[in-house]
């Protein structure tokens, strides 16, 4: 059975990718990934934000005890030697990419222009396979309009594009108005991968503490539909990969992905809930359910239940919106 998939460019054993988590943020969690059996990994991202914080506070510590006594300041690590999180995370991937015989795509996220280009570009003199532009943010700005957001995404991919020589992929936000032909404009930028879809974690209000508080709930498969709907309709008018992330809990939802046009499918909630290993499970699924109906490789069944190739294209358009309203039951109604 060839399970062998190409995304971005990089050739992969299978389609299956460890997506950012905390699994792929040690070297440890990276090299217990692929024993799973993941093809790729896309390492924890790096938030600009977080590293300023972190420089922030050193400084802030070093100006306190320049004001104190002078021998204090040698209680603190000389700059250069104080990582301030981005060494040690260059490090992490330096080493999984000497370590692992799998593909090691860098995730980064910033705030600035220039945090985009530098540390794309660090990324990829650390070794990255490719690269992850994790593009994520609320507008809470409401004077913002949706035309600056999505000038915003195009111009950050342009100058990243123009600063490394590695595969750029965009990790989206389902939330634009017209997301087909904001694929189209980001494939028409330079885009070589397009990840499907960027998972918000929305804070909830604690009504004891009066508190916004931070959840953190993993996905589930019931989650799947949105992105297997757009990876259907952009699968075949598109030059750049798509990746599936999403709702991936057993073999099932990485079959319905790679039929409706998927190059890679990721998953970060299952491994997260099973354990590394579970990787095995998920591709077993699939080489069961390939063998089962003949299928010798993924070529011959990707983009099988895409948009374009379906028998009843109308399936992913607004006639089963209204079929499925008029299929619903209502249990409390008489008959």
């Amino acid at each position: 059975m060839d399970l062998t998939t190409s995304y971005m460019g990089i050739a992969l054993k299978n389609p299956l990718v460890a997506s950012a988590s905390p699994l792929t943020g040690t070297l440890d969690g990276i090299k217990r990934l692929e024993d799973g059996g993941v093809a790729a990994v896309v390492m924890a991202s790096l938030f600009e934000e977080q590293i300023r914080h972190e420089h922030d506070a050193y400084t802030h510590l070093v100006d306190m005890g320049s004001h104190s006594f002078a021998e204090s300041l040698s209680y603190f690590p000389k700059v250069q030697a104080y990582h301030l999180g981005t060494e040690n995370h260059l490090n992490i991937l330096r080493r999984a990419v000497e370590s692992v015989r799998i593909p090691v795509i860098a995730s980064i996220n910033c705030v600035s222009p220039e945090g985009w280009m530098d540390y794309a570009k660090q990324m990829q003199q650390a070794g990255a396979a490719g690269l992850e532009l994790n593009i994520y943010g609320v507008v809470a700005d409401l004077a913002t309009s949706s035309a600056e957001v999505e000038q915003r995404y195009l111009d950050i991919l342009t100058a990243v594009k123009a600063n490394v020589g590695i595969p750029v992929s965009l990790k989206l936000s389902p939330f634009f108005s017209a997301m087909g032909a904001m694929a189209q404009r980001l494939d028409q930028a330079g885009a070589d991968g397009l990840v499907l879809f960027n998972r918000f974690y929305q804070p909830d209000i604690d009504i004891t503490t009066l508190e916004v508080a931070p959840t953190l709930q993993l996905s589930s498969s019931s989650e799947i539909r949105l992105p297997l709907l757009w990876i259907a309709l952009l699968y075949g008018n598109i030059k750049a990969s798509l990746a599936a992330t999403r709702g991936v809990e057993t073999g099932d939802e990485v079959i319905k992905y790679i039929l409706a046009g998927a190059d890679a499918v990721m998953s970060t909630s299952a491994l997260l809930r099973h354990g590394p290993g579970y990787a095995s499970n998920l591709l077993k699924g699939l080489a069961v359910w390939m063998e089962a109906r003949g299928f010798r490789n993924l070529a011959q069944l990707r983009g099988n239940m895409s948009h374009d190739q379906a028998n009843n294209p109308a399936a992913f358009e607004r006639a089963n919106y209204l079929r499925m309203l008029e299929s619903y039951q209502n249990p409390f109604q008489d008959s």
